[in-house]
């Protein structure tokens, strides 16, 4: 949930005849019982700031302390919210002021959580970083301080650290860089939050087998359209095929060579002949994009692959040749469009983006009426109303060339079954990240395409 979800969900809550100094104990004594698993009798220094993430922090520290556990709180203001004054009250252990505290073997940061806008002062941020750096332990409760709760920003250069404890929900900056990358172990406490979000985290898929009546068109005939550089072509058709679809072709200028036998390649001589190639109504699902070129050629390519009827996925050259009037190219379509840049492409795109990888690309589909996968280590998925998931699964040997081109193939691969293009673009993003982990270390495109089969196992 981001922080206004959050904020509404625990509203919610409260009108139902839950207090918040309820929420709060729920909140604190969950997190308190997780560290209590992780390092059950390791002395604690509790951080302890004045709003509501303060009061979690009093009573987790209370909650440690009797569990006999050597726990004592910094602060460097009194509580200024109702439930964390109460919190405090119930607090029976050693309070010091932050400027000095020492540095304990575990710390907990309970400074400030979700909700926080702007940078955590110099004062009180050179204490923070000199506790933190005194630990062996470090754990951040619901947020580290200085991340902002929606767009994985760091509002200061924090630290990394071992542990995140969310608490109620998770918020998108878990899993959003640069905050990611801070969060260290990520686990959550439930504090029965109930209220529903248009954000989730991407999971597994369940996919169906072919039934006795499926034939190779029902199964999808993909179609890609093969542009100036072929071995990006070869990669996406070897991909959807390896990822169930039942018939790929590639429409491609003369010489051009299939990557196998059972991939078929129909030469194309100019726009007209691909346009009427495009128009057979067999065809599930169009690529356009990979290898394709950025010269004027390129251009008639994208133009005729957009008016054609099939759903279509547009990524790599395809988005750059698109640049800024990829709206309004993409807008008018009937049926589904997914593309799939990465951030440079992104911006190329949308100009006038934020930076907020979320927000932009909900902003992005919502004006073209597409689906958009923005990728990275931290993926985004929106769909043209709004609705987004984050890959959470990540695989950094996925940063290779030839990587994107497979996912485009696998995207396509499930697009060609008739699903949505949002639906089809988590699908595809879950089965190319799995596949990245199958394949192990310092892998080849055409060694990740190997492991899609097994991927694909693993959900039927």
């Amino acid at each position: 949930m981001t922080a206004a979800e959050m904020k509404l969900a625990e509203q919610l809550l409260i009108d139902s005849g839950v207090s918040v100094q309820e929420l709060m104990r729920r909140a604190g004594q969950g997190a308190a019982q997780m560290i209590w698993r992780i390092a059950a009798d390791m002395p604690t220094l509790v951080l302890c700031g004045p709003g509501n993430n303060g009061g979690d922090g009093y009573v987790i520290a209370q909650w440690l302390l009797e569990k006999r556990v050597d726990v004592s709180i910094a602060a460097p203001l009194e509580p200024t919210t109702e439930a964390a004054q109460h919190a405090k009250s119930q607090w029976r252990g050693k309070t010091v002021i932050l400027a000095d505290a020492q540095p304990a073997a575990q710390f907990v940061d309970c400074l400030f959580g979700t909700g926080l806008t702007r940078a955590v002062g110099d004062q009180w941020f050179t204490h923070f970083s000199r506790l933190f750096a005194g630990a062996k332990r470090r754990i951040a409760i619901d947020l580290p301080s200085g991340v902002e709760s929606d767009h994985g920003e760091l509002l200061n250069d924090i630290p990394a650290f071992d542990t995140c404890i969310a608490l109620g929900a998770y918020k998108p900056s878990h899993f959003l860089e640069p905050a990611r990358s801070k969060m260290g172990d990520l686990v959550g406490i439930d504090i029965a939050i109930t209220a529903e979000s248009d954000l989730g985290l991407l999971t597994k898929p369940r996919i169906s087998t072919p039934t006795s009546q499926e034939q190779k068109y029902s199964r999808g005939l993909v179609a890609i359209v093969a542009g100036a550089m072929p071995g990006a072509a070869q990669l996406t058709a070897m991909a959807a095929q390896k990822s169930g679809a039942g018939y790929v072709k590639i429409f491609a200028p003369a010489g051009f060579v299939a990557p196998h036998p059972s991939i078929v390649v129909e030469t194309v001589q100019d726009m007209a002949e691909l346009q009427h190639k495009l128009s057979d109504k067999r065809i599930s699902a169009i690529v356009l994009g990979p290898g394709l070129g950025r010269d004027d050629r390129a251009r008639e390519l994208l133009t005729t692959a957009l008016a054609a009827n099939a759903p279509l996925l547009l990524d790599a050259d395809a988005l750059t040749v698109a640049g800024s009037q990829f709206t309004d190219l993409v807008k008018g379509r009937s049926a589904e469009t997914i593309a799939t840049p990465h951030a440079g492409e992104f911006s190329g795109l949308m100009p006038d983006a934020l930076h907020h990888k979320l927000e932009d690309s909900r902003k992005l589909a919502g004006q073209a009426g597409c689906s958009i996968l923005l990728k990275g280590s931290d993926t985004v998925i929106v769909s043209p109303d709004g609705k987004a998931s984050i890959s959470a699964q990540s695989c950094p040997w996925l940063s290779t060339a030839g990587s994107g081109d497979v996912l485009s193939g696998i995207i396509a691969s499930r697009l060609a079954t008739g699903i949505s293009g949002y639906k089809a673009a988590c699908e595809g993003q879950w089965l190319h990240s799995r596949a990245g982990q199958l394949a192990g270390p310092a892998f080849t495109p055409e060694m990740l395409i190997d492991q899609l089969p097994a991927t694909l196992q693993e959900c039927l």
